[in-house]
This record gives structure tokens, C-alpha cells and sequence, in this order.
């Protein structure tokens, strides 16, 4: 429990989550829209992952994460409402725009040349786009 909301406790740890939604993203997109080193984008995602909020995927040399709901219901409950508070705040709606631009346009990136689009969970394509 302790480290559950230890990881709701960090901005940049709020920030990747609101820029996941229900969506499933590289890391290269996280290092673009917050433009932090990606070592550092890396082990906020780990302390997501060891809290039980986010699960990973590797495609090549490409990981990608997802937010996974906790098993405990409370838990569940304060994901989903801490999810939609970020959806109302201004700095979130702007990462959110942010990525918009970055999945749609991303040859205009250097560092997501090559790099998978951000997709629904449980889609196939760019939500965004």
C-alpha cells in the first residue's frame, strides 16, 4: 500500500500516467513530450511497474507501458479517480497535447524516428489521430 501512493506522490510519476490514459506508449514518447533523460523517465516507469500501476511490453528495441488497474478495489478507486482529477488540470491537458502533436506528426521528432505509435489498449491504431 505504502508504495502505491508513494508512486501518486511524484509529479513526473502523475505526468507518464496521465500521458497513458488507456493508451499503451513508448518510452521514446515519454522522453519527448517531458523532456527529462531517458534514464530518469526509466525509473519513474520501474517504481510504476514495482507499485503494480503500470505493466511493460517490449517490441524489439522499442518498451512500451500501460496502466493495469491494482486487484485491490480501493486501490482501483483512487487510480481512477486520481486519473480523471489529471484530465481537469491545465500542465496535464498540455503533456496530453503535447503527445497529440507527437503521434500524429512524429518524423518531426528526432528522437521517435522509427518508433511506434501510441495506441488504445486493445486497438490498433493512434487514438489521436
Amino acid at each position: 500500500m505504502e508504495r502505491f501512493f508513494q508512486a501518486l506522490g511524484d509529479n513526473t510519476r502523475l505526468r507518464l500516467l496521465n500521458l497513458m490514459g488507456d493508451q499503451e506508449i513508448c518510452v521514446c514518447y515519454f522522453v519527448e513530450i517531458l523532456g527529462g533523460p531517458q534514464p530518469k523517465i526509466s525509473r519513474h516507469l520501474a517504481y510504476l511497474r514495482t507499485a503494480g500501476i503500470v505493466a511493460a511490453r517490449r517490441e524489439g528495441k522499442w518498451m512500451h507501458y500501460r496502466i493495469v488497474m491494482p486487484p485491490n478495489i480501493g486501490a482501483t478507486q483512487v487510480l481512477k479517480q486520481t486519473l480523471n482529477w489529471l484530465r481537469e488540470e491545465k500542465t496535464m491537458q498540455a503533456d496530453k497535447a503535447r503527445l497529440t502533436k507527437a503521434c500524429c506528426s512524429p518524423t518531426k521528432y528526432a528522437l521517435l524516428d522509427g518508433a511506434p505509435s501510441p495506441v488504445t489498449v486493445g486497438d490498433s491504431s493512434c487514438e489521436a489521430c
